[in-house]
């Protein structure tokens, strides 16, 4: 049993001990930048870590409180207080349960990269800059736009060393942000994948305040934990609106799958031959969610910094997931004491980084580089997030790549060179009604005397409209005593069957 223990378990052991010391003060911090009791943020890694990790379809894959939601959750806590947040995430947690029953997991995948950069990067802006201002011991402001405009105000009054502000507080955070940057640059790899650098920036930090006792802002959390849970409250539904609800919790659904299932997708780009099972991933997330709107948690997803630490630390199956999740628990349950010494401008400057690093301005640079179609529905994302909120900022982002998908499909181009009397017409493309205009106009320009070919080599779609347009334009020909020939047999294997067979003729 023990060197069964060794060999399989060992790893596991391990590997869960540092995703734990990775997600504590994460599970803190979002909490916190959600508007909502970090206790709140624990109960999410706890079920994330217990419940999905036992159930879930991608047994490497860490879940818990995302950043990703961050910015919805705050929205929602605004609008309808804690009360009305829990019943908001047990229907999304019953929705993701369906997405998974009736197996739409592979639909989530079928997002355009430059939507997804572009949700993670209006994110990474709205966390950055709500989390600045709690980083001076402030409060965020009423928006996403209104927290960027204050930023250099806010810097300003706490350099002035306003009442309201706490240059102290600042000071804690900056230090955090620089203890991060110089650890993940130290030459010492072991050393940096045992001891993470969120880790030891809020450890440093917090020993620093109490040794200096600095009179900041810090972690308030219950000494029972089972006494300050949330429970949900059903009568909520009914002064909220069903509809309310609905909507609210497919939005929560909705991003949070996509984002689960991205993640997942990253796992098994990085395990060469890791296969997610999608549907059942799905399923475990909705378990867990569930549970997270009956307990009074944060909603959870699986997440790509914990799960690759995971990786990174030498998991091998998902028993490092499930204990994460017990170490949080214990860690709650025993030494509440110990996190209730961490300053609230520690755990926010770990947010103001998280954010600057899911901005990702590489990435952007790089849709740019390769097509600034792309990059153009990237940063529309990004900006309607900022302006607006994160689900119009995301259907922003997937209308705009679908109406390029639809140029792309009905796009037709056509190319005329001139031998002598004999004319060759090339169409590369799709060639539908929107293309007709365009079609009709070369081929009014082809004199009426010279021999036409049009080769339809790489035409990829054909419609009736223009099977109509080519047959038309073949008898106007044959009338002015002139040739024009089509490669009908090359189109019979491009278009539509029934449309060869209603319009098709053989070459002539």
């Amino acid at each position: 049993m023990i060197a069964l223990f060794d060999a399989k378990w060992r790893h596991d052991f391990l590997a869960s001990m540092v995703v734990f010391l990775v997600a504590l003060p994460l599970c803190m911090g979002i909490a916190i930048a959600s508007g909502c009791p970090p206790v709140s943020g624990l109960l999410a890694g706890i079920i994330g870590g217990i419940v999905v990790g036992s159930l879930s379809g991608c047994p490497l894959q860490v879940s818990g409180p995302a950043a990703g939601l961050t910015v919805m959750v705050f929205d929602i806590v605004n609008k309808f207080g804690l009360s009305g947040l829990f019943p908001i995430i047990f229907v999304a947690g019953l929705m993701q349960l369906s997405f998974g029953v009736f197996k739409l997991g592979r639909i989530f995948r079928a997002v355009s990269p430059a939507v997804v950069q572009g949700m993670l990067s209006g994110i990474g802006l709205l966390i950055l800059a709500s989390q600045f201002h709690v980083m001076l011991d402030g409060k965020p402001k009423g928006s996403g736009l209104e927290n960027l405009m204050t930023i250099p105000s806010s810097l300003i009054s706490c350099l002035n060393q306003n009442h309201d502000l706490n240059h102290i507080a600042a000071l804690m955070g900056l230090i955090t942000i620089a203890i991060i940057l110089l650890w993940e640059k130290m030459p010492f790899e072991r050393l940096r994948s045992a001891i993470p650098s969120a880790l030891l920036a809020i450890l440093g930090v917090t020993l620093l305040s109490v040794g200096l006792n600095l009179d900041v802002n810090r972690v308030t959390l219950p000494d029972n934990l089972f006494a300050s849970i949330n429970f949900i409250d059903f009568n909520v539904f009914s002064k909220m609106g069903f509809w309310t609800v609905i909507e609210e919790a497919a939005a929560i659904a909705l991003i949070a799958s996509a984002e689960t299932l991205l993640t997942a997708n990253a796992v098994d780009r990085i395990l060469v031959g890791n296969k997610s099972k999608y549907d059942k991933e799905l399923l475990a997330q909705g378990v867990g969610n569930t549970l997270c709107g009956i307990f009074g948690a944060l909603p959870i997803t699986g997440v790509i910094v914990r799960s690759s630490v995971n990786i990174k630390a030498g998991a091998k199956t998902r028993l490092s997931a499930i204990l994460h999740g017990c170490w949080l628990l214990l860690f709650v349950l025993f030494f509440p004491s110990v996190l209730r010494l961490i300053p609230s401008a520690a755990l926010a400057a770990l947010l103001v980084y998280t954010g600057y690093k899911l901005l990702d301005i590489k990435s952007i640079k790089a849709l740019g580089e390769h097509n600034k179609a792309e990059l153009f529905i990237c940063v529309a994302t990004m900006g309607t997030i900022v302006f607006t909120d994160l689900l119009t900022g995301v259907t922003t982002g997937i209308v705009l790549s679908l109406l390029k998908l639809l140029y792309i499909m009905c796009k037709l181009d056509v190319q005329t060179t001139h031998e002598g009397q004999r004319t060759t017409m090339t169409l590369s493309g799709a060639a539908t009604f929107l293309s007709l205009p365009n079609l009709t106009a070369e081929l009014e320009k082809v004199p009426h005397d010279a021999d036409l070919h049009i080769d339809i080599t790489n035409v990829s779609y054909i419609d009736h409209a223009c099977f109509d347009l080519f047959n038309s334009w073949e008898e106007k020909y044959e009338t002015q005593g002139a040739d024009l020939t089509v490669d009908w047999h090359v189109l019979h294997h491009k278009a539509n069957r029934a449309l060869v067979s209603a319009g098709g003729r053989s070459e002539r």
